[in-house]
């Protein structure tokens, strides 16, 4: 019998029909003939250009390994901080609890084990239903089809690639099917389900199963529970929708249509259905901190970072080295100890408030390793300036930190007293030290063996006294004009490669015939140029170590997903002075706290040390250590771009501070932190110098009077007066 007029079919909706006819024919063939699909037998299949296309596509999947979240550690294991481009952690199949598999192939592929790469039933249904509705309101894809499509997704490196990837077409289905054959045919269903269970993205930055078990309920994915499976089962139709941590009420929802469905094909009980549905959620969401800023060791995790965007060997660029470690599943074991850090974190903090114009810092570092110990400073990590947060790392180099350092005042004069014993001057020689003197440029030899220069230089000491002194008394009293001619003696090549030996990065500038630094200036020894604490702590633990320097060094190790070792870092030390000549520098700066500058700042084990003030008061340092560490504590006026003040007058520790000095303000960070962290280390004692001529002879002869030439005073030039007469320059003692 003719259907009534009005229950005709129109025009468009025959050819409608007919196009779904088409497909199912192009489906079925695809049944039929594996991975041959005729596409461009489809007549009136999108366009002839579509069909062409898809007849091009290679028949298999390129499976790329899963981008993994990377974990930072400390010398202990312990996790410091996680970077990652998605939060991922890949599990097998094994380690994913059998009730959680059950729940996601009962919502997702009741028939997965039991069909090919095509749920035909589902997939036919779902055709119809879609095109009778002119739109998707119906998946058919089968887990392996789902799991392509997440691979094609994951894999895309451009736009187009992506867009294709999540095209609502016929063609993106049957592309997507072709490679689901060939997946099927080259790979087991439980490597599948492995693989879509770790691919699938769950919601709030969770990539992967066991990443969602750890975020939304703090368990590992082997402990999912009836509930929480259920849940997360849910999530992955629409884990936007279905969000958790946004619209509790649509996730419950979701899981109860899933327990339904896990009851309906007898996979549970339907009373243990009901009474899970009579349930909250039972989350127990956790934080997905992703990078440093969050981190235990925000400027520690910062500089690991940095470092390792060094090491040619993780890539060809900065860019493809930062990939790899954001998505390799790496493991990065590095030299931190969290009680040190702790320590450091407290000290500094304690002395220099966050919001303050001035910055606090602290580096700590092992002797004879190189291995950093602690990095911390007053300003917390974070983009508000008006908080008193920052970027900028002043810690470290500039090459990691981006900070300039700063002046590093009198501590710069070990490098002539370690200079001058290695070149065998005694330990008790007596120089004259006027409170100020006026002494001729060319009395510095160069590198090149010919003067410095053809100036003045007028240095002046710190309390304007003059005084005789040897190398002991005047390195603990750090006096200037001493200082100044013992310079002259040594030259200035050497201290100032013997420097640039211990790690402190002094400049190279172009055109310079002897490749050596423009701070290489009869001025060097007051500490004009810049330096980071861990630059000072570096240097100084070369003394600790006997003349051993080793490169500061924060990771020991790479390993990957498997925890297998791919890379290590072992220590990089070089010998740069004698035994004895350290031993030596150890015995005079030992009394800086013994009785001297620093002797508020006594450990329970022996200590050296050398204090530091710029001129100008813009840093004051103290560098000290014992034989097992060796730390840098600093404090520089700096506004909140990191603008260089001075410190006089500013408020510091909620004091308003004038008369500032490394004795006063600096020495007190470096023992606070110091008296904690010796508290782990063994007791251990410095080699005292006994072959170094004049050892131990710390008592001064009554000198001669000076020459005219030498009482010819001079003014106090800033901390830039390089050795042009204008003045004494770097430090106050």
């Amino acid at each position: 019998m003719p259907r009534p007029p009005s229950e005709r079919l129109s025009s468009p909706k025959v050819l409608s029909h007919l196009g779904v006819m088409l497909v199912v024919s192009a489906v079925l063939g695809v049944v039929v003939s594996g991975l041959a699909i005729p596409f461009a037998g489809v007549l009136g299949f999108a366009t002839q250009k579509a069909a062409d296309t898809m007849d091009d596509l290679p028949t298999e999947l390129e499976t790329e390994a899963l981008a993994q979240r990377s974990e930072i550690v400390d010398a202990s294991g312990n996790l410091i901080a996680t970077i990652y481009d998605e939060n991922r952690v890949n599990v097998p199949l094994r380690q994913i609890s059998r009730i959680m598999v059950k729940a996601v192939v009962s919502i997702e592929d009741y028939r997965f084990y039991q069909h090919g790469a095509l749920d035909l039933r589902g997939t036919l249904r779902a055709l119809l239903t879609n095109q009778a509705s002119s739109g998707v309101v119906q998946g058919g894809s089968s887990i392996t089809q789902q799991m392509v499509k997440l691979t094609l997704i994951d894999q895309a490196d451009t736009d187009e690639e992506r867009e294709a990837a999540i095209d609502d077409t016929y063609a993106r289905k049957l592309r997507e099917l072709r490679y689901a054959i060939a997946i099927e045919q080259k790979y087991s269903k439980d490597w599948i389900l492995e693989r879509y269970l770790n691919i699938a993205y769950f919601g709030d930055g969770a990539y992967g199963i066991q990443a969602a078990a750890k975020h939304y309920f703090n368990v590992n994915a082997k402990d999912l529970k009836l509930n929480q499976a259920a849940t997360l089962a849910g999530l992955v139709q629409n884990p936007t929708a279905y969000d958790p941590t946004n619209a509790p009420d649509r996730t419950i929802r979701r899981r109860d249509v899933v327990l339904d469905r896990m009851a309906q094909l007898n996979v549970i009980p339907r009373e243990r259905a009901e009474k899970i549905k009579e349930r909250g959620l039972g989350l127990d969401p956790q934080p997905s901190d992703n990078g440093c800023v969050n981190s235990r060791a925000p400027f520690f995790c910062d500089y690991v970072l940095s470092y390792l965007k060094k090491d040619r060997s993780l890539g060809r660029n900065p860019e493809e080295r930062m990939r790899l470690l954001k998505s390799g599943g790496l493991t990065i074991r590095t030299t931190i100890d969290l009680r040190e850090q702790e320590a450091a974190d407290e000290a500094v903090t304690s002395h220099v408030y966050q919001r303050e114009r001035a910055i606090g810092g602290l580096a700590v570092v092992e002797p004879g390793t190189g291995e950093v110990k602690a990095l911390a400073q007053s300003r917390p990590m974070g983009r508000s300036l008006k908080a008193g947060q920052t970027f900028l790392n002043y810690t470290v180099p500039k090459e990691y930190g981006d900070a300039n350092g700063v002046q590093a005042g009198s501590t710069f004069k070990v490098f002539v007293l370690a200079a001058a014993i290695e070149q065998g001057i005694p330990l008790n020689k007596v120089i004259n030290a006027p409170a100020s003197l006026s002494i001729s440029e060319s009395r510095y030899e160069d590198c090149d063996g010919e003067p410095y220069g053809y100036g003045t230089w007028t240095p002046s000491n710190y309390d304007f006294a003059g005084r005789a002194a040897n190398l002991y008394t005047g390195t603990r009293l750090s006096v200037n004009t001493f200082f100044a001619q013992l310079e002259a003696e040594t030259g200035i090549c050497k201290p100032f490669t013997l420097a640039r030996e211990m790690g402190v990065r002094l400049t190279k500038p172009t055109g310079d015939k002897n490749g050596n630094g423009a701070e290489r200036v009869p001025t060097f020894t007051l500490g004009i140029p810049d330096a980071s604490p861990l630059e000072m702590s570096e240097a100084y633990a070369t003394f600790a170590a006997r003349g051993l320097h080793c490169a500061s060094r924060p990771v020991t190790a790479i390993l990957d997903s498997a925890q297998n070792t791919i890379k290590k870092y072992s220590a990089d030390c070089n010998r740069v002075m004698q035994e004895s000549t350290a031993d030596a520098v150890n015995d005079i700066l030992r009394g800086v706290i013994e009785g001297g500058f620093a002797s508020a700042q006594t450990l329970d084990q022996p200590a050296a040390g050398k204090t530091g003030t710029t001129q100008d008061a813009k840093s004051v340092w103290f560098v000290g250590y014992t034989p097992q560490r060796a730390a840098a504590a600093m404090i520089a006026g700096a506004n909140e771009f990191g603008v260089p003040l001075e410190l006089n007058g500013l408020t510091i520790g909620g004091i308003t501070r004038y008369n500032a000095s490394g004795s006063a303000f600096a020495a007190p960070i470096w023992g606070d932190a110091m008296k904690l962290i010796d508290d782990h280390l063994d007791y251990e004692d410095f080699v005292y110098p006994s072959t170094v001529p004049g050892a131990g002879v710390t008592s001064v002869p009554v000198p001669k009077p000076p020459k005219k030439n030498d009482r010819d005073g001079g003014g106090d030039g800033g901390a830039d007066g390089g050795g042009n007469g204008n003045g004494n320059g770097g430090g106050r003692g």
